[in-house]
């Protein structure tokens, strides 16, 4: 190897570097922005977590600390066998969403497949109230379905809340859109074959709209494990109240203040399931949203 091409190469390699470093300064503000984004929305769940581990002293101790001092499961035992533990709020609130799932899956799926896929008298009209439905806020039909429940004697019951939430309306549109988005030869060569359109739906369409499915469950799950005004303002007894609830009891004052230590754990209970859901159906949330046919 001559000099000129020693030279060349030495040249060549400080341009690159001259990239690399333009590339990260010119990278460096919107990496920053990012880590700070993700520090501030992490941090509240890591002083969760840490929180529920600690002492009730050293929850209020000014420094704070970072990590416990004294590191203790007695705050889950505390909650698990104390006087009001978590166990029938937590079976209430797993009945409850379980409830609701599988009603909405039985309503959602036929409902979607039936506006996507068939014709059928008063389609747009009946498809322009399930529109409509989704838009009304909830709270506003808070009087008149508790007075309904209360008519009918079952306020002292789950069914408060699980009834009101059978039909799903955005799940029914989002299938929709996502069964619309399927090859109509595809449903054709099905028919070919002499398959009933049950048969179609369930073995042809579904698998193909999986992941639309699995988010809108993914979605409604959170909701109802999450609900809180609805099961306070449809339940009269700690007997029929969920886990969101129990939380909020921990929150009343004692003698030395509010229990930092058990709150922090009861949301720790309260979210974990939803951060498991999450981890395992996050891919599949991200695909329901993209083209789901077949060319």
């Amino acid at each position: 190897m001559n000099a000129m091409e020693v030279q060349q190469e030495k040249e060549d390699a400080a341009r690159e570097r001259r990239r690399r470093v333009k590339h990260f300064f010119r990278r460096l503000p919107g990496d920053a922005v990012k880590i700070a984004v993700i520090v501030l929305f992490a941090f509240p769940f890591y002083w969760m977590i840490t929180s529920a581990f600690k002492g009730y002293y050293e929850t209020i101790q000014v420094p704070p600390t970072l990590w416990p001092k004294n590191f203790t499961f007695e705050n889950i035992k505390e909650i698990l066998t104390g006087q009001d533990n978590l166990m029938h709020y937590l079976a209430n609130s797993v009945i409850v969403t379980a409830a609701v799932l599988a009603i909405q899956v039985a309503v959602m799926v036929p409902a979607a497949y039936a506006f996507a896929i068939r014709n059928f008298p008063l389609k747009n009209l009946l498809f322009g109230i399930v529109l409509v439905s989704f838009m009304i806020p909830e709270q506003i039909t808070y009087i008149s379905v508790y007075l309904m429940f209360s008519k009918a004697k079952m306020i002292n019951s789950l069914w408060p809340q699980i009834l009101p939430f059978g039909a799903n309306a955005f799940g029914i549109f989002l299938l929709r859109q996502s069964f619309r988005q399927i090859d109509g030869e595809v449903l054709e060569a099905a028919r070919l074959d002499d398959a009933g359109e049950m048969k179609i739906m369930f073995k042809v369409a579904l698998p193909m709209c999986r992941s639309t499915l699995i988010a809108v469950i993914m979605f409604s799950a959170i909701s109802i494990w999450n609900s809180y005004f609805w099961p306070l303002v449809m339940t009269n007894s700690d007997l029929y109240r969920p886990l969101t609830l129990f939380v909020e009891k921990l929150k009343q004052d004692t003698d030395c203040g509010l229990q930092w230590n058990l709150i922090m754990t009861g949301n720790l209970v309260l979210v974990l399931p939803i951060l498991v859901i999450y981890c395992f159906a996050s891919r599949q949330v991200i695909r329901a949203f993209t083209y789901n046919g077949v060319k």
